[in-house]
């Protein structure tokens, strides 16, 4: 098993007018790459600016950024060519692609699907977010870190510049290094990109962890009809696999994020969550997580409940 770690520098509009923002908003201006072997030595590297085609003027803050001229990009490939180079680096061996953070994965896919190349998957694939994984090895598991931060927190000498795809691919490589040397224990926290969600009810993604257990659904036309699901508002202990009835209904504090409590005789208490997605076909969603938790985080989510309850009955009192 090789590991991909990858790094993608993009361009944007500096006024959203262009007929293309919508369905490209990032256009990927460069792609740089590090090549691991099992483990952990360099295999080869890759790197290829893009030739733009839809912004052909730099953001203000991309240029400053990353220190790059349109004139420099006006001698890259296009983006087809490249892409497909990438991938053929890539190699016909397996191997697992690692980025720093999660939007690497969702904008190349929305760019190869804009010049209508083949998705990288039919649905929803593993892959290591760095980023989470530095927060699992060395701090809380929940905080996200710059790059600089991690590279910084493990003394790692910063010999090259930080915001070209390349030098930050290789960054983050050498994050991975020490974490699989270090807290190898930490791997098999993998991630799930969920660009294209599951195509259906047998495609869903479960998936059970030490200390939480993950469900990606599939997609459905609304919000409404998720939380119609069964499976999708059920409360199952992941250690017995037992139904479980729940102590608090899934309420909302922000229309977004859904959160229960639930209530397990041999492991005690279970608090659910789930994110409410769209995809970008306009569906809807749902990355539903479990986690058993102590009294005192059970009382703490009673609190967020009743507060929840309290704002919803003073919204409604100033709408009547």
């Amino acid at each position: 098993m090789n590991y991909i770690v990858f790094d993608l520098e993009w361009n944007q509009s500096n006024t959203g007018l262009e007929e293309e923002a919508v369905s490209i908003p990032f256009e990927i201006i460069e792609i740089g790459a590090v090549k691991l072997d099992q483990s952990g030595g360099i295999a080869g590297e890759f790197s290829q600016l893009i030739k733009p085609k839809v912004y052909q003027e730099m953001h203000q803050i991309t240029g400053k950024l990353i220190h790059l001229r349109m004139q420099e990009l006006k001698n890259g490939k296009p983006f087809v060519q490249t892409a497909e180079g990438f991938l053929a680096w890539c190699g016909e061996e397996p191997y697992l692609f690692c980025t720093w953070g999660s939007s690497d994965l969702t904008e190349l896919q929305r760019n190869m699907r804009f010049y209508h190349m083949q998705p990288l998957a039919q649905g929803p694939f593993p892959y290591l977010d760095v980023q989470k994984l530095f927060s699992l090895a060395y701090e809380d598991g929940s905080s996200r870190r710059s790059l600089e931060h991690a590279i910084d927190f493990l003394e790692i000498p910063k010999n090259i510049p930080f915001h070209r795809a390349l030098s930050d691919a290789a960054y983050t490589a050498r994050i991975l290094e020490r974490i699989q040397r270090e807290r190898p224990e930490v791997m098999k926290n993998q991630s799930y990109d969920v660009f294209h969600p599951p195509a259906d009810r047998k495609s869903e993604i479960k998936v059970q962890f030490d200390k939480y257990a993950k469900y990606i659904s599939r997609e459905f036309p609304t919000k409404e009809d998720a939380f119609g699901d069964r499976e999708v508002v059920s409360s199952k202990c992941y250690l017995c696999r037992r139904n479980l009835r729940k102590k608090i209904r899934w309420f909302t504090p922000n229309g977004r994020n859904y959160y229960c409590l639930a209530y397990c005789e041999k492991h005690g208490y279970l608090k659910g969550k789930i994110r409410v997605r769209k995809s970008d076909e306009g569906g809807t969603y749902v990355v539903k997580t479990t986690k058993l938790i102590d009294e005192k985080d059970a009382e703490a989510l009673k609190k967020r409940r009743d507060r929840a309850k309290e704002f919803h009955k003073r919204y409604e009192g100033k709408l009547s």
